[in-house]
């Protein structure tokens, strides 16, 4: 979706905001809402314009003047905000990705932009954990891949439940990562866990 002719048209998001304000119990005319439908159809189309972007594109630049280095990259605490697939309610957290190189890297922009483009979808933590690691895995074609996410689920947090102050992590090591205890333990000092 990039919001620009995604799907239905524009002026059909902006009813089906109008239906939900009225089924919530106000009047989507009145002053303070008149103008939320169009708000938050232009929210949608920044918080899901990852489904317009090819996350591996990203990456397919690479550096092959790296001067003999073949250590572990690590590019710690990115943030992101992304939307849970169930509810549509924030994610927010942070992601730590490593890479073993295998005489090319990849600039440490495009990592960031590369976790973007998968929290900017409908989500859940799991699949964008595997989807950033495989991404990496595929197009880098390092010796291996480590990512960890950490983050803060709002659907649990401002509804159901209502436990604050909860974190997810998830993890997926590919490679080196998950072959070699050692590679491991320093990708996790390297990100402080």
């Amino acid at each position: 979706m990039s919001g620009e002719g995604a799907g239905d048209d524009r002026a059909a998001a902006e009813e089906a905001v109008r239906t939900l304000i009225r089924w919530a119990g106000d009047d989507p005319s009145r002053e303070g809402l008149a103008d939320t439908p169009a708000r938050v159809v232009r929210a949608f189309s920044d918080w899901f314009s990852g489904y317009g972007q090819d996350p591996a594109a990203y990456l397919r630049r690479t550096f092959e003047e790296v001067g003999g280095y073949d250590e572990i990259v690590v590019l710690k605490s990115i943030p992101f905000e992304s939307h849970c697939e169930h509810h549509m309610a924030p994610i927010i957290g942070e992601v730590h990705i490593g890479y073993l190189p295998d005489k090319r890297v990849v600039g440490i922009s495009k990592l960031a932009r590369l976790v973007d483009a998968y929290a900017r979808r409908l989500q859940i933590q799991e699949r964008m954990t595997a989807q950033i690691a495989d991404t990496l895995q595929e197009v880098l074609e390092p010796r291996g891949v480590a990512v960890v996410i950490e983050s803060s689920h709002e659907c649990m947090t401002t509804r159901g439940v209502h436990k604050r102050g909860v974190s997810m992590v998830t993890s997926r090591m590919l490679g080196a990562f998950r072959d070699n205890p050692a590679t491991r333990r320093e990708f996790f000092s390297a990100i402080g866990k």
